[in-house]
């Protein structure tokens, strides 16, 4: 990182981030293009969750190569100035890259249903069967991360 005092280095820190991050931003690659696609997360004990349709151009990217990068961002402010150069942005952030794993037992799917439901603040109970067994969970097994924060950390309240 070019800007080391703001480098995120902290497990801690960069864990509350995920916690606090409500959309991250996937990275894929099909071969040809990469693809970036928002999707809702939930984080627990190393791993990011999201759920989907069991169709559709994320998930076959996924089923070709499970490797990804994700970015999640947040306290996004704009700070402004009397000059162009005077603008700026506050923020906190994380990059990490990991791998996709397809949850298949209807159990794990529930689980990881259910940290998606405790990130939100929603209830984890109530499943449906016939809903769960047409819907994607998928877990991100985090290898590795690092985030940044302008500006740098010690100087936020």
């Amino acid at each position: 990182m070019r800007k080391k005092e703001r480098e995120l280095t902290d497990r801690g820190v960069l864990e509350e981030q995920l916690m606090r991050a409500k959309v991250c931003r996937l990275g894929l690659y099909d071969g040809a293009w990469p693809y970036v696609v928002p999707v809702n997360i939930g984080y627990a004990a190393g791993h990011l969750y999201f759920h989907s349709s069991l169709k559709g151009k994320k998930m076959d990217i996924l089923r070709q190569n499970p490797k990804v990068c994700f970015e999640i961002d947040s306290a996004v402010e704009i700070v402004t100035g009397e000059r162009p150069c005077d603008y700026t942005a506050y923020y906190k952030s994380v990059i990490g890259f990991g791998t996709a794993v397809f949850l298949e037992d209807e159990a794990e799917k529930v689980e990881g249903l259910r940290i998606l439901m405790r990130h939100f603040a929603g209830p984890e109970e109530g499943f449906r069967p016939e809903v769960v067994s047409k819907t994607a969970v998928v877990r991100i097994d985090i290898e590795s991360m690092t985030g940044k924060s302008n500006p740098p950390m010690k100087e936020w309240s």
